[in-house]
Parts: C-alpha cells; structure tokens; sequence
C-alpha cells in the first residue's frame, strides 16, 4: 500500500488511458477533460477487464407527460466506458456504473505532483 508515480502528465492527452500494474494490480488512468482518474481493471458484472472496452459516449432520454414526447440525447462523448464483455457502461469522471445504481469500479486517487502522476493503493 501507497503512493505510486504511474505517468508522467505529458504522456496522457485528453481522452488517453494508460494501463499499469502496481502490486499485482492492474490499474487504468483516464485522462478526460484535464482530470486524471485510476481505476482497478475489474468490471461488477463478472469480472472482465472493464478498462481495456472502448470509451464512448452514451443515449439519454427525457419524456414529456405534457404532449407525451420522447426525445434520445447523445451525450458525454469520450466519458463512458463500455466493458468489452458485455457492455456494462462507467461514467469515467466518477466510475459510476450507468445502467445499475450503486454499482461503481473501484478507485483510487489521483494527484499530480512534481510533473507525474501519482496514484495511491
């Protein structure tokens, strides 16, 4: 347990992800609109590797009671994490799972220090 140094903050654009092992974990850092997130390569469904899936973005619906409308919102494009096993979808901001509330990946945090990356297990 501690502080790892995963990157340098000149490896990752917006967008990029890196994958790393730090004690015998596999670890992904996410670069998205400037912020840094570092997750566990584990998805809640069955244990795929969640961040190894494409980073899309995803549909959101609104209805109107008033005139009974439908409307379909693309929405967070390069935000969403899709699992390559079976589509479960992450918010990557916040590893919030989409489709199951209370259902996240598992974290760690992330700072920049000294022109790197440091995560902390």
């Amino acid at each position: 347990m501690g502080d790892h140094t995963i990157a340098a903050v000149d490896e990752l654009e917006d967008g990029d992800r890196k994958l790393v092992e730090v004690e015998g974990r596999e670890i992904a850092l996410f670069r998205v609109n400037g912020d840094y997130h570092a997750y566990t390569n584990w998805c809640a469904h069955q244990g795929g590797p969640a961040c190894e899936g494409s980073v899309t973005g995803t549909a959101e619906a609104t209805f109107e009671r008033d005139d009974l409308t439908v409307s379909l919102d693309w929405c967070k494009e390069g935000e969403v994490l899709n699992c390559p096993w079976h589509g479960w979808e992450y918010d990557i901001p916040t590893g919030d799972c989409l489709s199951k509330d209370g259902t996240r990946l598992p974290s760690h945090p992330v700072r920049v220090e000294n022109g790197s990356v440091v995560v902390s297990l």
